[in-house]
């Protein structure tokens, strides 16, 4: 059932982590001893949510644990059952978010021992503030202190109007760009033809009352936004199809030489979006070069931030994690961007950079609280 690995420093405790509600998997820490359950896919069926179960059962029968580890969402079938497996065990649950996870994942698997700035992109996750994240820069402590960790900085907010829906509809996103810069009324003019015109106009009436708008930092969303606004998709048929179409465009554009993107670095990209709504559908070398556009903005802004955040910091050292690491134009140009200001840079080798593989982060974050809460004069500095 289960694949292994073998880290390169031993863990401070024996955990088992349940994983997030994506692309399912659980995983069990001892020592250096990594073991996967195997991949259960998206805990929204019956059938997942039973896998997993017996998943965690095989994985607690190879040894006793000291922690049963989790995301921070309470609604999650994994997060259930990490409640009810650590009052049966008599052991602490601990709750890890997301995106510490993804940055945790990776320090444990290269073996880092000082702190880190890490760089979690993704579509959503729970933050501690109870809002959801997904454009994330953190401050992880290194070795077994990486149970130590903040927030510090993220993407500019984006409203989701209609919620949920409306990472299944990009044209929402490009919409909500559009209201935050104070150009809403165009919002029916521009998207009628691809929805019905009482559909666009009650978005905007959302918009402008913050009804069933939730905020959201989410990298994924962001790209939803630039491919809506490109005109490159209204409903997505699957996960992340807005963001691999807007990916692909890019890469067109790569052959005449990858252009610099013409914004000052940011982490506010309502800008940057609004530039591609005026691009015309009928010239695909200009949307293919807008494309570009996007995803290098996206990348020095991020760059230009955890560079500053490690000069702050005192670290020489970023990590990256999170499912948007599947794009390469993305990751590429990030990576060079932090290698010229004098970092090294991490990224998921034996775990995927998605939530696949977040269980792994939440076992060694875990870990070191239990670690800490056994031995706290090992403390150095605030935890989160």
């Amino acid at each position: 059932m289960n694949d292994t690995a073998t880290l390169p420093n031993a863990a401070p405790a024996r955990v088992l982590a349940c994983g997030a509600f994506l692309k399912n998997r659980a995983a069990r820490l001892e020592g250096k001893h990594l073991a996967w359950s195997a991949l259960h896919g998206d805990l929204g069926t019956p059938e997942a949510c039973r896998a997993l179960d017996d998943s965690a059962e095989a994985l607690l029968a190879q040894g006793g644990v000291d922690a049963i580890a989790h995301d921070l969402h309470p609604d999650f079938h994994s997060t259930r059952l990490a409640l009810e497996l650590a009052e049966r065990l008599g052991v602490p649950a601990i709750g890890v978010q997301h995106h510490h996870a993804h940055i945790a994942a990776v320090m444990a698997e290269a073996g880092l021992v000082g702190p880190v700035i890490g760089i979690a992109l993704d579509g959503v996750g729970l933050g501690t503030d109870g809002t959801a994240w997904g454009g994330e820069l953190l401050w992880v402590d290194g070795g077994t202190r990486a149970h130590r960790w903040e927030r510090v900085a993220h993407l500019h907010p984006i409203a989701l109007p209609g919620g949920d829906v409306a990472a299944r509809e990009p044209w929402r996103l490009a919409a909500a760009v559009l209201h935050m810069l104070g150009r809403g009324d165009e919002i029916e003019a521009r998207f009628a033809g691809a929805v019905p015109a009482l559909t666009a106009r009650g978005l905007k009436t959302m918009l402008d009352r913050g009804l069933n708008c939730p905020a959201s930092t989410g990298a994924g969303r962001w790209f939803d936004a630039a491919a809506g606004a490109l005109g490159l998709s209204v409903r997505q048929a699957f996960e992340a199809e807005a963001a691999i179409a807007l990916e692909r465009l890019a890469t067109q554009a790569l052959p005449a030489g990858a252009q610099a993107a013409t914004f000052a670095p940011t982490l506010d990209l309502r800008g940057v979006v609004a530039e591609l709504f005026d691009v015309p559908r009928d010239d695909d070398a200009a949307r293919a070069r807008a494309a570009l556009r996007f995803h290098h903005a996206l990348a020095d802004g991020l760059a230009e931030a955890a560079l500053r955040a490690a000069g702050e910091r005192g670290s020489d050292t970023a990590v990256v994690g999170g499912g948007c690491f599947l794009n390469r134009v993305l990751s590429e140009r990030l990576a060079m961007r932090l290698q010229a200001g004098g970092l090294a840079v991490h990224a998921p080798s034996l775990a995927p950079c998605g939530d696949a593989g977040l269980a792994l982060g939440q076992a060694w974050a875990a870990a070191c609280r239990v670690a800490h809460a056994t031995h706290p004069s090992n403390a150095i500095a605030l935890e989160t």
